[in-house]
């Protein structure tokens, strides 16, 4: 997706942090282009190695307020759980934020092996897809069964209440609609009154776990009916577990709810959810403003999603 976040980077630059990074140089590379907000290079070396070097957007872009050190977030969650083993999370070779090399801040990672689970599960078996969603159950479990110190984003674990944090959470949102002048659905008022009433039942939620909140098929990557990695954790945050995107109202899938281990079929659960799902649909509308997309067809469709997403918070 294209938008003003960005970096461009050019053969020169990137063939220079190979060189330091990685002792080599580049054979050939191509952009990845599926990213939303990072910009992506798969890259092969003259070696034979193939590594992602991902770059952060260029200074001076205006970040919403739940964009909290989105690289070093990455970084530091993927290094935090690939230490176990259990999980198929890219190695990172080099992070660097001094600017020495790029403009931007970036990383390189390792090149995973398979497709991103979106692009090729239209040409899997109705069994073959639901054993990929066994399997990313049960390594979303694995991922959630982190403890934190605190609840709120993943470097600012700094609420003892994960109502609290929530709360800041999607406030913030509505007030990054409110600063970019963009155009709700309902009158703001309306909007921070029926959240507020509903917030309570986050209380049910005591300890911190370690989310991915942006693990859907397209930050899977499988290969011959297994699952090879998981990518992009730049989102993480320390909250509830049935925030995460398999539980939204995007997915519904019992595969990965068995390979969980958890249906989420609760009174308090329910409610939890729609607040989350308010909370994502409304990032996924005014971001289009902050980013500048330039596909009208998606900033129209985040408008009709935002629209029917209050339909349901509203509803019992």
């Amino acid at each position: 997706m294209e938008g003003a976040y960005k970096s461009k980077l050019n053969e020169s630059q990137l063939n220079q942090v190979i060189r330091n990074v990685m002792n080599s140089s580049i054979r050939s590379y191509s952009e990845l282009s599926d990213g939303w907000a990072n910009s992506a290079y798969s890259i092969e070396l003259e070696d034979g190695r193939k590594v992602v070097l991902k770059a952060r957007p260029p200074e001076g872009i205006r970040f919403m307020r739940c964009e909290v050190d989105l690289m070093k977030t990455e970084v530091h969650a993927m290094r935090q759980l690939s230490s176990s083993g259990e999980l198929p999370i890219p190695r990172i070779y080099a992070y660097d934020q001094s600017l020495e090399l790029l403009p931007v801040e970036y990383f390189i990672m390792e090149h995973l092996e398979g497709r991103p689970y979106n692009q090729v599960k239209l040409d899997l078996s109705e069994e073959q897809r639901e054993e990929i969603y066994l399997q990313i159950g049960k390594l979303n479990r694995l991922i959630n069964e982190v403890q934190g110190s605190g609840f709120g984003f993943y470097s600012q674990p700094s609420f003892r209440s994960w109502r609290d944090a929530f709360a800041e959470m999607i406030f913030g949102v509505v007030a990054d609609g409110k600063d970019a002048g963009v155009t709700m659905p309902i009158a703001y008022e309306e909007l921070e009154k029926l959240i507020e009433k509903q917030l309570d039942c986050l209380n049910d939620v005591v300890e911190p776990r370690l989310l991915h909140w942006d693990l859907w098929d397209g930050n899977v990557f499988v290969k011959d009916g297994q699952v090879t990695g998981i990518i992009d954790f730049e989102r993480a945050l320390w909250g509830d577990p049935l925030m995460e995107h398999y539980f939204s109202h995007f997915h519904s899938s019992e595969a990965f709810r068995q390979g969980y281990g958890l249906s989420a079929k609760e009174s308090s659960q329910l409610s939890r959810i729609k607040l989350y799902d308010l909370y994502l649909d409304l990032i996924l509308y005014v971001e289009c403003t902050y980013r500048k997309y330039e596909d009208e067809h998606h900033v129209n469709w985040t408008y009709d999603n935002l629209v029917q997403g209050l339909a349901r918070f509203q509803s019992s």
